[in-house]
């Protein structure tokens, strides 16, 4: 009797999940799939005069709060390096690093050049000598 309760339950289990599958593959194809995006990630590293006060310094922070402002960019950060371990590999002699992202390179590149942007640039240029800048494209 046990032997019978048990094929049964067997054979009701494998029609529930063979008609769970068949439901769900028929539903499937109705699923749209996520596309990957491309994300451009614009990566700006500055080195600053070494003659500028500590109120200067805390003001060029004001440069990056002005560019968290304009179009087009998302998830702004900025900061300072992290004080890690020394390593051959690691290059902490920046004094800020910047970086943001952005949906296509046709709006990372109309970013570079609203006025708004050109002005910030302008402005505190005076205050680092050294810039680079690093763009990638993430999948």
């Amino acid at each position: 009797m046990e032997r019978r309760k048990f094929l049964f339950r067997s054979v009701q289990a494998s029609a529930l999940l063979l008609l769970s599958g068949t439901l769900f593959a028929s539903v499937l194809p109705n699923i749209n799939p996520i596309k990957p995006t491309k994300v451009y990630a614009h990566n700006l590293f500055f080195w600053l005069r070494k003659d500028l006060s500590a109120a200067e310094v805390k003001d060029f922070e004001n440069f990056f709060e002005g560019l968290k402002k304009l179009p087009y960019q998302k998830n702004l950060r900025y900061g300072k390096p992290a004080g890690s371990s020394p390593r051959t590999v690691l290059d902490s002699t920046y004094s800020y690093n910047c970086a943001m992202q952005f949906d296509s390179l046709e709006e990372l590149e109309a970013y570079g050049k609203l006025p708004e942007h050109l002005a910030l640039v302008k402005k505190y240029k005076p205050m680092f000598e050294k810039m680079l800048v690093y763009d990638t494209v993430y999948n």
